[in-house]
């Protein structure tokens, strides 16, 4: 079978489409048909060796697919042939906290990736998607939304009316605000190209801000809520846009740490999450239940992912280069 690796040196000129042995599935796995991969920051990174230059080559490539189960292997009982499922993330985490044991099993970068034809993987691992959902829409689905349903649900304790703040338009902050929607909270929005804050007031967002018209977005925020603050942050961002979401943030609120994209660096205001007992949480990914409990949601509420461009198989290096642009709305997306 066929499958996007890299194999000598890091970078997207890097990937190359290689020949790797297909095998039977083994007592209590799966063989899974891979139909659709979406792509996440980290496999940028990763490709781009930007990760960490300590893993090992060579790498197939990226952490999230959605497929058809073509067979399962002996013991192998919760899935059949012809059942359509998503990979989790991290296939060790099935419950519970996550510990070390359980991180190293995420999937593209120290273990081998989805961007192949076929794969073979715990039967643990799979979770059954949304009818209504298309196989690009349900390849969004284990880390993105996974990370967003945690930082706002599972680990978040979200209500019906709280304020949700979110960063930008890519794949945590869209399912971030389709998932605070849909449980009747309020959000606000933030962009900087007014034709994407269009779009995100499309998708439900209560208000929207131009971050780049308005740098004191923070301030912004704090107005919209009348100066209580908002109850959770998505931090995309990280160092840069940290202290202004602490500002943002109410007393006693939250700020889910998810990402660390924004050019510049800061000290964090320490003394500001301290006397706004602000709760900081760093959110990374969440386990199979999360997963489970997500996808019922989805599936009650009928959300369908932002799914911006999808690349043939034969493309994956022009998806790559086209996640690097930054320009997408929502997530990239390659067709297996």
């Amino acid at each position: 079978m066929r499958a996007w690796q890299i194999s000598d040196s890091f970078s997207i000129d890097g990937l190359s489409c290689n020949e790797i042995p297909s095998q039977p599935p083994r007592p209590g796995e799966a063989t899974i048909r891979v139909r659709a991969v979406s792509l996440n920051f980290r496999d940028l990174l990763v490709a781009k060796g930007l990760y960490s230059k300590k893993i090992p080559l060579p790498l197939t490539v990226c952490s999230d697919c959605a497929g058809e189960v073509a067979a399962v292997g002996e013991g192998a009982t919760r899935f059949q042939p012809g059942d359509r499922v998503c990979v989790s993330f991290i296939p060790g985490w099935i419950d519970g906290e996550i510990d070390e044991a359980k991180a190293r099993t995420a999937l593209g970068a120290f273990a081998q990736g989805v961007l192949r034809e076929e794969l073979n993987i715990a039967e643990s691992a799979l979770v059954a998607f949304p009818e209504h959902l298309s196989w690009e829409e349900a390849a969004t689905l284990p880390c993105a939304g996974v990370t967003a349903w945690n930082a706002l649900v599972a680990s978040g304790g979200l209500c019906a009316n709280d304020w949700v703040l979110t960063q930008g338009s890519g794949g945590v902050s869209i399912f971030a605000l389709q998932f605070a929607k849909a449980l009747g909270a309020r959000v606000i929005a933030t962009s900087s190209s007014p034709a994407k804050l269009a779009r995100l007031s499309e998708l439900g967002a209560d208000e929207t801000i131009d971050y780049r018209a308005t740098p004191d977005w923070e301030e912004a925020a704090r107005k919209l809520t009348g100066g209580r603050g908002v109850d959770h942050v998505i931090e995309i961002g990280g160092a840069a846009t940290f202290n202004k979401s602490v500002r943002a943030v109410r007393m006693g609120g939250r700020v889910s740490l998810i990402g660390n994209r924004a050019e510049g660096t800061a000290e964090p205001n320490l003394t500001a999450v301290l006397m706004k007992n602000v709760c900081v949480q760093g959110i990374f990914l969440g386990s199979r239940a999360m997963f489970e409990s997500m996808n019922a949601s989805v599936a009650a509420s009928g959300i369908r992912p932002a799914v911006d461009r999808v690349f043939d198989f034969a493309d994956a290096p022009a998806a790559f280069r086209a996640f690097e642009t930054g320009g997408h709305f929502g997530k990239v997306c390659i067709r297996v």
